[in-house]
C-alpha cells in the first residue's frame, strides 16, 4: 500500500460506495441476527448457549461499528485509509464467524471471497491483494490453532488433529489460492470499469464541449470580420493624421498608444478567427515522437523555459499520426507555454508519449499552481484566462484545431498539485516511402 494512495482526496464516488458499503453491512448482521433467531427457536436453544450469546455479541459489535463508520465517515481526513480499516475489520469479523460455525468445518469461508470482491469495487486492485493476503493469513493461523489444539472451535465434531494433515493442507491452500485469484481477477475487472467510467465522463465532456464551440465558433468568425475591417481603416486613418499634422510630442505620443492599441486588438481578433475558423489544414503523414522532440528543442530555448524548467521526455519512437504539421507544432507549443506559465520560479514539465489500443496518447503534466473544478469547466472557453496578460484563447484555439482532426484533449489538476494534458490522436500508418515528413 503506497503512503501516496492514502493522501489522494476521494471523489463523490468513492463516498457513494463507502455509504453502500455500510448498507450491505447493516443488512449483512441483519440477515445473520434473524438466521441465528430461527435456529435458537427450531433447535430449542437456551438463551445461554455460548455459541449462540457470542454470536449475538458479534453482531451487536457489526451494527455498533455501523453506526461509528456512518458517524466518522465525513469528519475523517485520511477517507481511503479510513476504507482500509473498516474492510481490515471486517475480515477479523468473518474470521470469528467461521471460528463460531466451526472453523475448519465452516460453511462460511466463501465470506472471504465476498469481502475481497467489494474491496476491489472500493479499493481496486492494491486493496483486493491487501485483503486477499490479510484473509488468507487469518484462516491459516486458526486452523494452525485448531490443529494443535490451542482454540477448540464451536460446532467441531472431531478433533482437527484427527484428520490426514494432506487434507488439511489441500483445503487451506484452496482457500489461499481462491483469494488470491478472486483478487487479481476482480481487481482487474474493476479497474477496467473504472477506466471505462472515466471515459466515457471525459468523452460527454468532450461532445459538450465541441457543441458549445461549434455554435461560439459560428457567430465569431462574422462578429470577427466586422470589427477586423474598420479597425484596419481606424488605423489607416491616424497614421495618415500623424504624418500631415504639425509635430506636437503630445499628440504623437496619443497616436502612438492608440496605433499600439490598435495592433494588439487586431492581433486579438486575428486569435479569435483562428479559434472560430481554423485554418485549412494540409493533412500528411507525421512522425509525432520527431515533431515533439524538434518542439521541445525550441521551447528549451525559450526565456520562459531556460534555466527554470527542467522537461522530462518520456517519448515512444515511431508514433504517426495524420494531421498539419504546422498545427501538430502550434498545439504543442501553446500546451508547453501554457504549462510554463503555471509554474512560479523553478519546476517541471514531463512530456510522456505512448499507444492504446489504435490510439496515440500524449500527456503534458506540469508542477504548477493546478487549477479547481470550477476552473476546468470553463478552460476551454474563449476569453477565459487567469493570467494578467493573457487573452484566453490559446487553449480555446488548441481545443478548436483538435477538435477538427476528430481528435481530444482532456484535462486533470488540483490546486497545488499541477496539471496534466492529455491529447488523444487516432494512430496513423507510418510513412512508406523514403520521404520525410515537415
Amino acid at each position: 500500500m503506497d503512503a501516496d494512495d492514502l493522501s489522494v482526496t476521494p471523489d463523490k464516488d468513492f463516498y457513494h460506495k463507502l455509504k453502500w458499503l455500510m448498507f450491505f453491512r447493516l443488512l449483512f448482521a441483519t440477515l445473520l441476527l434473524g438466521s441465528s433467531i430461527v435456529l435458537q427457536m427450531s433447535e430449542n436453544y437456551p438463551m445461554i448457549h455460548q455459541p449462540l450469546l457470542l454470536l449475538y455479541g458479534l453482531i451487536a459489535a457489526i451494527f455498533f461499528l455501523s453506526f461509528c463508520y456512518a458517524v466518522l465517515l465525513y469528519r475523517v481526513r485520511r477517507v481511503i485509509l479510513f476504507a482500509y480499516i473498516q474492510i481490515g475489520i471486517d475480515t477479523l469479523l468473518v474470521s470469528l464467524i467461521i471460528f463460531l460455525t466451526g472453523s475448519f468445518s465452516s460453511l462460511f469461508s466463501f465470506l472471504y471471497l465476498v469481502i475481497i470482491i467489494y474491496t476491489s469495487m472500493v479499493l481496486f486492485r492494491n486493496g483486493s491483494m491487501i485483503m486477499a493476503a490479510l484473509c488468507s493469513i487469518q484462516y491459516g493461523i486458526m486452523v494452525d490453532m485448531e490443529f494443535y489444539e490451542i482454540l477448540k472451535p464451536f460446532g467441531a465434531e472431531e478433533l482437527l488433529a484427527n484428520q490426514p494433515w494432506s487434507h488439511i493442507l489441500y483445503k487451506v491452500m484452496i482457500i489461499m489460492v481462491a483469494c488470491f485469484a478472486v483478487a487479481f481477477l476482480s481487481g482487474i475487472l474493476a479497474e477496467q470499469a473504472k477506466n471505462t467510467k472515466k471515459e466515457l465522463r471525459a468523452m460527454e465532456a468532450h461532445v459538450k464541449q465541441v457543441e458549445k464551440m461549434a455554435a461560439v465558433g459560428g457567430m465569431a468568425s462574422g462578429l470577427a470580420h466586422e470589427i477586423k475591417n474598420p479597425l484596419a481603416s481606424l488605423r489607416g486613418a491616424v497614421q495618415m493624421l500623424r504624418e500631415d499634422l504639425p509635430h506636437d510630442e503630445d499628440q504623437d505620443r496619443l497616436m502612438h498608444i492608440i496605433l499600439r492599441e490598435a495592433d494588439r486588438l487586431s492581433t486579438l481578433v486575428s486569435d479569435f478567427l483562428l479559434f472560430a475558423k481554423p485554418q485549412a489544414a494540409r493533412v500528411e503523414k507525421v512522425q509525432l515522437d520527431k515533431v515533439l522532440e524538434e518542439t521541445l528543442e525550441l521551447f528549451e530555448n525559450d526565456k520562459k523555459c531556460r534555466d527554470m524548467i527542467t522537461i522530462i521526455k518520456e517519448l515512444t519512437p515511431a508514433l504517426w499520426v495524420n494531421i498539419d504539421p504546422a498545427h501538430l507544432r502550434q498545439i504543442f507549443w501553446n500546451l508547453l507555454l501554457n504549462a510554463a506559465e503555471s509554474i512560479t520560479g523553478q519546476g517541471k514539465i514531463t512530456v510522456k508519449t505512448s499507444r492504446r489500443n489504435r490510439q496515440i496518447v500524449v500527456k503534458i503534466t506540469d508542477t504548477g499552481c493546478g487549477m479547481s473544478e470550477e476552473q476546468m469547466k470553463t478552460i476551454f472557453n474563449p476569453f477565459v484566462t487567469t493570467k494578467p496578460n493573457g487573452t484566453g484563447l490559446g487553449l480555446s484555439i488548441v481545443h478548436r484545431t483538435l477538435t477538427a482532426y476528430d481528435c481530444r484533449l482532456d484535462v486533470e489538476s488540483a490546486i497545488g498539485r499541477g496539471s496534466t494534458f492529455t491529447l488523444i490522436f487516432r494512430q496513423g500508418e507510418p510513412l512508406t516511402s523514403d520521404k520525410k515528413t515537415a
